[in-house]
């Protein structure tokens, strides 16, 4: 286990910065969220701790990125930024998700809701489903897994056609795998950030995932006709358990964050953490460190604190978040899972402990 320790002098100036405008604008930040920033760089901080990498294969040290500051950040000319002709965020959902349609709407009201605390001061509208067939995408089956999977780049296309002019961004989720091309085994999500869309695969969150007993295994691995989408008619889709939720938050998040102009973060234990696989990604705190919130907060101008009650709100609510017309006997039995946000929630309690004491 290696544990990247920067220093308190090099924290402070990814988060300050040397640039005398930028340190004035910190100036401007109230007393008691410069309080919380500046957890950054204290040594003994508990609420924002250094990045350990357990194996070789951790994304740090098989992917070797520079650094980006808060500095880097906001000079950066190629970065996107909501304006107020373009301020929304659209997800479409692609294929189905859990056992009817209701509880596809359930889950995505829940991801909706997350985003919009998240994202704090933006508007997130939900696409109707549409089914793999109306994409139009390639598909296979993957020789090792023997599961289904779309074609990613494909979905790309799609969905820059779908976007709308008052989009921030458009991006496509689904329970279905993925492949970027056919040299690929998988990938767990793609995006073109300069067009602001990307799509995200939640299949391999799914516990099962790489157990013999996965159920999303075809029991036939003979070529399929690539205009049979039929094949796709009942195909699995997991149950939406609180660790599958948790993993798509963080997911969809850290994508998203992506489309900002946030690189991988570096610093701190983050949520924009590259992660090269499922351990990994489990292992990232739910928010941002100070550097990156640093980084979103003059994207949207929001108030930190606002911000952190909204997400506390989301974890403390249980009511499912349903539209009302469809608060019916079905929708009404399924609560949000969020036995796995305790420990964010407890995390966002202590943040809030020094933004309010």
């Amino acid at each position: 286990m290696k544990v990247i320790q920067h220093s308190a002098e090099v924290l402070k100036v990814a988060l300050i910065s040397r640039n005398r405008q930028l340190a004035r604008l910190y100036e401007e930040f109230a007393p008691k969220e410069k309080l919380l920033l500046n957890e950054a760089f204290r040594p003994d901080s508990v609420l924002f701790k250094p990045i350990t990498l357990h194996s070789e294969s951790d994304w740090i040290s098989s992917h070797p990125e520079p650094t980006q500051d808060f500095a880097q950040f906001y000079h950066d000319p190629c970065r996107n930024k909501p304006s107020s002709k373009n301020s929304l965020i659209y997800i479409q959902p692609i294929g189905g998700f859990g056992d009817s349609r209701v509880s596809t709407d359930v889950y995505m009201n829940w991801l909706k809701d997350y985003c919009e605390a998240f994202y704090y001061g933006l508007t997130v509208r939900i696409l109707r489903p549409v089914p793999v067939s109306h994409t139009g995408c390639a598909f296979r089956i993957n020789d090792y897994t023997c599961n289904l999977q779309i074609h990613a780049g494909h979905l790309l296309s799609y969905l820059k056609k779908k976007k709308a002019k008052d989009a921030f961004c458009i991006v496509g989720i689904t329970m279905i795998d993925l492949y970027p091309k056919e040299s690929w085994n998988f990938v767990f999500g793609q995006a073109s950030l300069t067009e602001g869309v990307g799509i995200f695969s939640f299949a391999r969150y799914d516990s099962d995932f790489y157990s013999e007993n996965y159920k999303g295994k075809l029991k036939t691995t003979k070529k399929i006709s690539p205009a049979d989408y039929s094949v796709f008619d009942g195909y699995y889709t997991p149950e939406i358990t609180s660790l599958l939720l948790l993993r798509s938050c963080k997911t969809l998040t850290h994508e998203i964050g992506h489309i900002f102009g946030l690189h991988h973060c570096q610093w701190l234990q983050c949520v924009m953490q590259g992660s090269n696989h499922l351990e990994e990604s489990d292992r990232r705190p739910l928010d941002l460190c100070p550097i990156c919130l640093r980084k979103l907060q003059s994207s949207l101008g929001f108030n930190i604190t606002e911000r952190y009650k909204a997400l506390q709100r989301w974890m403390e609510d249980e009511v499912n978040g349903t539209k009302p017309e469809l608060h019916d006997e079905a929708s009404l039995s399924l609560q949000k899972p969020v036995a796995t946000f305790k420990e964010s929630h407890d995390w966002i309690a202590k943040c809030l402990d020094v933004l309010q004491k």
